[in-house]
């Protein structure tokens, strides 16, 4: 099989894995252009180096990553990108909750390179592709559906902060590693609940965690 494409992103933390993407994709389309990151800061910067890439496979185990947090702020930033998360984990409620969150494909890590090559083409053709049981498995609920929506309101700053927020980092560590000062940081956090609807940060932390693989019970942040 055969797709019309001149740029792909890849973002995968395995170096062997993104040499196997590599050889199928340049079996399939030898003159793509190939670009790759390998943590969740490396893959904005390559989404936000090349917005004219035809397509993103993308790990949601990357450094960095928590769940499908990734996942929903890169398609509320770039919505015209189409994206197939490529994971291990292959649970059908996993592989419908990253349809449910806005990507076109899911392709299991343990997928041989037939398999891959149809699930690019047909994501590239305007399509979705995914093993018939992610289509049968249960949608998200609303209560998930509605946090990645205000998710989505966050800028790329806020997001950002929210990650570090999620660490248990002080705002001084986070403008310190950000390069801001610790009232930008507060106008940021202060920002961020109202945008989530919330009072303080550890509830903050537990809604974004709404996503995540596996939600946990989060303990108490500093509020500061």
């Amino acid at each position: 099989m055969g797709f019309s494409a001149t740029s792909i992103l890849v973002a995968d933390d395995h170096p062997l894995f993104r040499e196997a993407l590599r050889g199928t994709i340049r079996r399939l389309q030898p003159e793509a252009r190939i670009h790759e990151a390998e943590d969740v800061d490396g893959l904005y910067a390559l989404v936000d180096a090349h917005p004219e890439a035809d397509l993103l496979l993308m790990d949601l185990n990357m450094p960095g990553a928590h769940g499908f947090n990734a996942l929903v702020h890169l398609r509320a930033l770039h919505p015209q990108l189409p994206v197939i998360v490529v994971s291990a984990r292959e649970e059908p409620a996993t592989m419908r909750r990253a349809l449910d969150h806005g990507a076109l494909g899911f392709i299991p890590k343990s997928a041989d390179s037939e398999t891959i090559g149809m699930a690019v083409g047909r994501v590239l053709e305007g399509e979705r592709w995914a093993p018939p049981e992610a289509f049968a498995a249960s949608a998200i609920d609303s209560e998930e559906l509605q946090v990645a929506q205000r998710l989505r309101e966050l800028t790329p700053q806020q997001f950002r902060v929210l990650q570090m927020l999620a660490m248990g980092r002080l705002n001084k560590q986070i403008g310190y590693d950000l390069g801001v000062s610790e009232a930008t940081i507060k106008a940021h956090v202060t920002a961020i609940l109202r945008k989530l609807g919330v009072t303080n940060r550890t509830q903050a932390v537990l809604m974004a965690g709404r996503l995540s693989m596996e939600p946990d019970r989060i303990p108490e942040l500093p509020d500061e």
